[in-house]
């Protein structure tokens, strides 16, 4: 069974590996929403800031979390660099209908996050 997973500002889909005590391992299977670029304290903002370039969780990528945080999945399943595409895909368009400071740092990080995934998933991401 999937679950939707949300880790700092992404969402991911995730299937349980371990469930003891408090804590409940989890695997990422699909990207639902790539994380936010930029400082999370201080959103929106590009002076005075570091801005952090965040990269979405890796394919199988394992995290603890408690049961709590894990809400059922719906939705289609998807591979996971199709899921990817897509979540930054829509984070790009999103960024792209306003032109700020902001925008436009955070669209330079997904460009360079584009090469990076690239590299990683041998898969062109456009």
């Amino acid at each position: 069974m999937l679950y939707r997973f949300a880790h700092k500002s992404g969402v991911y889909a995730v299937e349980v590996v371990d469930d003891t005590s408090d804590q409940v391992l989890v695997k990422v299977v699909q990207v639902i929403k790539h994380p936010k670029q930029g400082d999370l304290h201080s959103p929106n903002e590009v002076e005075g800031v570091f801005f952090h370039e965040r990269k979405a969780l890796s394919l199988y990528e394992k995290r603890y979390t408690t049961q709590s945080k894990l809400k059922p999945f719906e939705g289609e399943v998807q591979d996971y660099t199709v899921s990817l595409q897509q979540a930054l895909t829509k984070l790009e368009h999103d960024l792209q209908e306003s032109d700020t400071a902001y925008s436009r740092a955070a669209l330079q990080c997904l460009n360079n996050l584009k090469v990076d995934y690239t590299r990683q998933y041998k898969v062109d991401f456009k």
